[in-house]
């Protein structure tokens, strides 16, 4: 009998035995992918700082270096804002920037963390975006300007227009954000975004999928871009920025635009991703009488492939309101 339970436990023993080896040769697999995925990484960061091209010019704001892009010499400025996370603002505006600087001084900033700008330690609130992307403007000596933003700058933007409501004529936003949307109180998994980052499975991602596939940009362009995604997604920076959203955006329920405020708002026509997206713009534009929505096919970044008609729609917006 114990014979039979003897060889009962060996032909057991053999299956579990190939389970386990079977199990190691996986996790063995894994870490190698890992160590390569993550000496690729340093590797690439290290070659690709020496390919990444300035462009713009760096401002003194609060002890650190802020980038901003100026193209075009109009009597009237458009300041440009860009959508969280947005890795080069400067080069991501580029379609909008070529539109509308035959007619305006275009003026690109890029926040801390974002582009070729310092990252800092301070609290990614609304309060302290907003008075660093007006010190940047100071720096530079733009004193009347039109603030024009992309998705979550809409938020930073309503703060702004109150905080500084002699400086801005106007405001457009490119499918831009609004307090009352929903899901901004979902907590963000910010562990693991930064583990994406520093262990190099962001690049995989990005190598992977294209996010400039379906626009205009040259491939030189696209290069650039997504060399600056690999250098600044998840960086500490933007990850504080996210850790505030749920705050900024409940702060900016407490706002609206002034009644008399010019205010333009170009929406994406069919989000499906955030629900009665076109009805929340409308009731915005209500604030002020001089309130315009207006939709675009496309996607969430509408300057990469409507930069034109966002152009066109906003020139003859801003002669209507003069008249």
């Amino acid at each position: 009998m114990k014979r039979k339970e003897e060889g009962t436990d060996k032909r057991m023993g053999k299956p579990l035995r190939i389970i386990l080896k079977t199990i190691g040769a996986i996790a063995a697999l894994i870490v190698l992918f890992m160590a390569i995925v993550f000496t690729v990484n340093i590797i690439s960061n290290k070659s690709e700082l020496g390919k990444i091209k300035p462009y713009g010019q760096l401002v003194p704001v609060d002890g650190k270096k802020m980038n901003v892009l100026i193209q075009g010499s109009g009597d009237e400025t458009i300041v440009l804002l860009p959508g969280a996370g947005t890795p080069a603002p400067g080069l991501d505006f580029k379609p909008l920037i070529d539109e509308l600087s035959p007619f305006y001084k275009m003026v690109v900033v890029e926040p801390f963390g974002y582009g070729l700008s310092d990252e800092t330690d301070k609290e990614r609130s609304t309060e302290n975006i907003v008075s660093e992307v007006h010190e940047a403007l100071q720096q530079l000596n733009i004193k009347r300007y039109v603030l024009m933003g992309h998705s979550i700058a809409g938020i930073y933007s309503l703060s702004y227009v109150n905080k500084y409501p002699n400086e801005v004529i106007a405001f457009a936003g490119i499918d831009s954000s609004v307090p009352t949307q929903g899901g901004m109180d979902a907590e963000l998994p910010l562990k693991t975004l930064a583990f994406l980052q520093k262990s190099g499975l962001l690049r995989l991602v990005n190598s992977l999928n294209d996010p400039y596939a379906s626009s205009a940009f040259d491939d030189q362009t696209k290069e650039q871009m997504l060399m600056l995604a690999n250098k600044v997604g998840n960086n500490a920076t933007l990850l504080n920025e996210m850790k505030h959203i749920s705050s900024n955006f409940r702060e900016a329920q407490k706002l609206k635009f002034p009644e008399t405020f010019p205010v333009i708002l170009l929406v994406q026509a069919d989000n499906k991703g955030v629900k009665n997206w076109i009805p929340l713009h409308e009731e915005q534009a209500k604030e002020s009488k001089y309130g315009k929505v207006m939709t675009l096919e496309g996607g969430h970044y509408l300057h990469h492939t409507r930069s034109k008609e966002i152009a066109e729609n906003f020139r003859k917006y801003m002669d209507e309101i003069k008249k």
